[in-house]
Order: structure tokens, then sequence, then C-alpha cells
């Protein structure tokens, strides 16, 4: 408040003197200079009357240059006069990494449509919808069709052929019998296993069992329906634990983009934000949009992140170790398109009292409200952030706490 107050009180001081100049040039201290111009006036001498106003006008113009001499010095000397204010801040090397965004949606391999494998009544269902079950545990059973009763002669027969092709086997060792009775034997024996394995495999099929671990997602299906192989839909399986982010990406990060790549994923739905890194790159570009797939693992331990959810996938494509960086709103723009931004000098003596100093520099990636300098400045430069606007190459500043 001082330093407005006593700027104001100049400034009405330089007012004064100038507005009282022309009754100055009235009076000149007594009245006959000023009669003296009445007269000339009302003598309607043009000619002296120009030349008296020329001759004013010389001693108004002389006096004006000593004002502009008297500011010049007062605006020297008073330090209590208004500076600009500027807030300034030291450069220094930091990590710098720029991300480009793209959309993926959330996915997973282990979310699968389980059919039936066999044809006949659905009848045991042992699982509810909702369930978490394990790898390999039965989730239904299929009758068999007396599938079972028919194993259990062929497993009878299977062992008499094979109590005959053994006695067979002992007397070839034994030179007794005949070549063709010990393969008739051993040919029988192999074609009973044969057929008992095949019923096996068969009768296998009517025991439905998870093939990994998860969560029973949906039933389309219930007890009493006849199911058939390949076009009954049992159940829907899901795990959410291995859960990645699938997204496109355009061929010309091609080079940037690799598996093990830092990539910060958010989930807006879940107002997540985590960090993650590549785990696949695909080896395709498709020509309908020009770009290639990648796939991002995604941390699920509470169980909130779902398939098919929208993810924002920033992707690492450059980073810089020591890098000077600044806000973005320090860069101004000069009349030639260059970017410019303004230094602080100190000045010896003086205290939060600085010399600005215009600087071009070269800038490369920006991002974040970042922008990287590649040139024009280095680290410990002290950076004028605000008040940059409308300061002049060397005008005096005051640096604001």
């Amino acid at each position: 408040m001082k330093i407005k107050h006593t700027q104001q009180i100049s400034t009405m001081k330089k007012l004064a003197i100038l507005l009282s100049i022309p009754l100055l040039f009235l009076s000149c201290g007594n009245n006959e200079e000023g009669k003296s111009i009445d007269q000339l006036i009302e003598n309607e001498n043009l000619t002296e009357i120009k030349a008296k106003k020329a001759e004013l006008s010389k001693e108004q113009s002389e006096l004006t240059q000593k004002l502009d001499k008297l500011e010049q010095a007062i605006e020297r000397l008073d330090e209590s006069r208004r500076l600009d204010l500027v807030v300034i801040q030291e450069v220094g090397d930091t990590l710098f990494k720029h991300y480009t965004e793209v959309q993926g949606d959330v996915a997973t391999d282990e979310n699968i449509i389980i059919y039936s494998e066999f044809s006949g009544i659905l009848e045991d269902l042992r699982v509810k919808e909702g369930q978490r079950v394990n790898k390999g545990e039965v989730l239904a059973i299929i009758d068999d069709g007396g599938l079972s009763s028919e194993l259990a002669q062929l497993e009878t027969q299977a062992n008499l052929a094979k109590t005959t092709f053994e006695r067979q086997k002992r007397l070839w060792e034994q030179n007794i019998g005949s070549e063709m009775q010990f393969l008739e034997a051993k040919t029988n024996y192999e074609s009973m296993l044969n057929s008992v394995n095949r019923l096996e495999s068969q009768l296998e099929k009517t025991v439905v069992r998870a093939p990994f671990s998860g969560i029973i997602d949906e039933i389309f299906t219930e007890e009493g329906e006849v199911v058939s192989p390949g076009q009954s839909r049992l159940f829907r399986l899901v795990s959410l634990k291995n859960m990645y982010v699938e997204a496109a990406v355009p061929e010309t990060y091609l080079s940037k983009i690799n598996k093990g790549t830092d990539v910060l994923v958010k989930i807006s739905s879940l107002e997540r934000e985590f960090e993650g890194k590549v785990k696949r790159v695909g080896n395709i570009i498709d020509p309908n949009n020009r770009s290639f797939t990648i796939q991002v693992a995604v941390p699920n331990e509470n169980g909130m992140v779902r398939p098919n959810q929208i993810a924002t996938l920033k992707l690492n494509d450059y980073t810089a170790e020591n890098a000077v960086v600044i806000p973005e709103n320090a860069i101004l723009k000069n009349a030639q398109g260059e970017s410019v931004v303004f230094i602080l000098e100190e000045k010896e003596g003086k205290q939060n009292i600085g010399i600005a100093k215009r600087q071009i520099v070269e800038t490369g990636y920006s991002y974040n409200n970042k922008i990287e300098i590649t040139s024009g400045i280095q680290s410990g430069t002290t950076l004028i952030l605000e008040g940059a606007k409308n300061l002049r190459d060397g005008q005096e500043v005051k640096i604001r706490n």
C-alpha cells in the first residue's frame, strides 16, 4: 500500500506541474506579460501572435524535457516504486516420460461356454450360479444310457482275453503250441483293451468337469433336460485372475511399443489407475485400420475388474533421463513462432529484485502439462513461471514470495 501511495503522489505532482505550465506562461509573475499577450491579440497582428506562440512552445518543450529527466531520476532512486511481480522456479534434471493414449477392452482367455460332449439326459447338476469351482471338479453328470454296464462286460471279457494271452505266451516261450494260437490270443487281448479304453473315454464324457478354476457365471440348462454334444450349452465358466486389456495401436508406434513396455491402465468405471506392462504384441497389421493389437496384464486381487470393461491405456513411447522439464504454460511464442521463456538474473545488492532475460528454447515432447526443453536452458537456471507474458527483455522485476 505504501508503494502504491508513493507512486500516486509522484504521478499527481507531475500532472500538477504540467497543468501549471500554461498558467505560468500567461502570468509570468506579473500582469504586464498578460497584458502584452492580450494586446497582441487585440492588435490582430498575425505575425507577432505566431512568433509569441513559437516562443512559448519552445519554453514548454524545454520544461517538459526537464520534467522527464526528473521523473527518470525518481524512478531510478525510488526503491518503493511498483515493479512487476513474478514467480520463479529453479530448473533441475528429472526423468521425463511421454505417453500416448489408446482405448481398449478388458478380456480374459478363461471365459468359456461349456458344451455337452455326450448325448443323454442331464441327471445330476452339482453347481449353482456364482459358485467358485476348482479345476477338475465335477459340475454335472449325464445319464450314460447303459454305457457303464457295457463297459463292465467288456472289462470281464478283456480279463479273460488277458488270461488266455498270458497262458499262450508261456506255452509259446516253452515251444508248446503253434505260433498262430499265440498271435490270435495276443490280437484278441489287444482288441479287447482298445474297446475298453474307447468305452471308458466315451463314459468319461458323461461327467462334466471344470477345465480350470473359476466361477460358474451362468447355467443354461436344468436337470432332466436332454443334451446333445456340441449343441447344448451347459455353463459359462469365468476366471477373474488372469485378466488383461486388449487394444489396437496405430502402426506408427510399432517401433516404440514392445513386450515389457510400461503402461498406465485406467478403468474409469472403477475409478482406478495402476501400472502395468505389455505382455503381448501382435504380429499382424490390420489392413482396415492400420493398427496392431497389444495385451496388457491387469491385476485383479479384489475381483472388481470384469471382462468387457472399457479401459484407457497410456503407453510409454518416449523416456528421457536427466531431462530439463518445465511447465508448458511457461512457454511463450514470438512473432517468428519461436518458443521463448524468461529467465531471471539476480541484481547485485538488491533482495528479491532481478532482471528478466528473454531466452529462445527448443522443445521436445510434452505430457501432462509438462514439456521437455532440448536446448536453450540448462539445469540450475532460474525460470520465471508466472508474470512473464507482459515482460520486456532486460526489465527489472520483483520476486513474489
